[in-house]
């Protein structure tokens, strides 16, 4: 089988990693098309992946609309003569478009309900679609509902093993007490209209008190804050947010991945995600949305949680009940795009 994994976002390097790992050991050959966005190719990079750099979208809503048939077409012109049996992603509306130009099977992963805009453009040419079964929106008759998360492709136990090393880079020790804080971009086309925390500074001031303050960021930091910046390779985050005391952040992706590794993770965002609440039922994820008082609560969750001296420990329970609960989704992937593929 021949199989094209499109990618688009430094996530689904890490959500396709294992399967393409798996694909090709099974006799599969797989080509990689990406896009720029944040650090997806140095993620490719450092994961020794080759990939074709199809460029980039842009950041704003022009030049993303103007680049899609761009985009189309240089990926139509990197895969005519790899001639591929399916298309996997993340939602990909270029995937979808060149798939169905091809009459070749596409298959897209879909875990943001409020992507309407990519919804549109690219549900109606693709052949199924995989969500979470905490999921909200409905698709129609293609979707396929799963149980489990897009971070359980990697961060599962069968495929992720935490490393302390990552500790020892930035002075710190296992059972240190640390939190991480994560602040987004906000330029995706369906984070319009959103946001999160407004007073950085602040919230880092009285969170320091409690214990080190590390932060991650997709956008520049001012000087302030750019001192409490992490500075270690990509890869390592996972490792790093496993023997975190608590994660802060806009981002829902890092906190389903906290959630995932048994990390109590509080969600400062607008947004209201599927996968975001199935993960509160689980006590691991917190999700402050209220536009009025969500910088409010977000600080009084997070002060509340750092007073127990038992809740690194108490997330890794959490995260046993959670596992025991939710498919190996990389081994569904492999499954469900082999057997999709024998039937069309």
């Amino acid at each position: 089988m021949k199989v094209v994994v499109d990618i688009n976002h430094p996530a689904h390097v890490h959500l396709f990693k294992n399967f393409i790992s798996i694909m090709e050991k099974k006799g599969h050959e797989v080509l990689i098309t990406a896009s720029e966005k944040d650090i997806t190719f140095r993620l490719l990079n450092v994961l020794n992946l080759n990939y074709i750099n199809l460029g980039t979208y842009g950041k704003s809503i022009f030049k993303k609309l103007i680049n899609i048939p761009v985009l189309d077409l240089k990926m139509y012109l990197s895969v005519t003569k790899f001639n591929p049996d399916v298309f996997v992603s993340v939602g990909s509306v270029r995937a979808a478009h060149v798939a169905y130009i091809m009459r070749k099977t596409s298959i897209a992963f879909e875990d943001t309900e409020h992507c309407k805009e990519q919804h549109l453009l690219y549900v109606p040419f693709t052949n199924k679609i995989l969500t979470p079964s905490c999921f909200k929106k409905r698709l129609g008759r293609k979707q396929v509902q799963y149980n489990g998360y897009h971070e359980l492709a990697y961060l599962h136990p069968n495929y992720f093993t935490p490393n302390p090393a990552v500790l020892h880079e930035l002075g710190l020790s296992e059972g240190d007490l640390f939190i991480i804080l994560r602040f987004v971009s906000w330029d995706a086309s369906h984070d319009i209209g959103e946001h999160g925390l407004k007073n950085k500074a602040k919230f880092v001031k009285g969170l320091e008190g409690y214990g080190r303050v590390l932060i991650t960021s997709e956008d520049k930091l001012d000087p302030f804050l750019s001192k409490y910046e992490i500075k270690i390779s990509p890869e390592k985050l996972h490792d790093l947010l496993y023997y975190a005391t608590l994660y802060v952040g806009e981002g829902s992706t890092t906190a389903s991945e906290c959630a995932v590794l048994g990390t109590h993770a509080i969600f400062v965002n607008t947004l209201n995600l599927g996968c975001i609440e199935d993960q509160e039922n689980y006590g691991l994820l917190y999700n402050t949305s209220n536009l009025d008082s969500m910088e409010d609560e977000a600080f009084n969750k997070a002060r509340e949680l750092l007073k127990n001296p038992d809740l690194w420990q108490e997330g890794k329970k959490k995260r046993e009940c959670l596992l025991k609960d939710k498919i190996d989704v990389t081994a569904f992937m492999v499954k469900f795009i082999e057997d999709t593929v024998d039937k069309m």
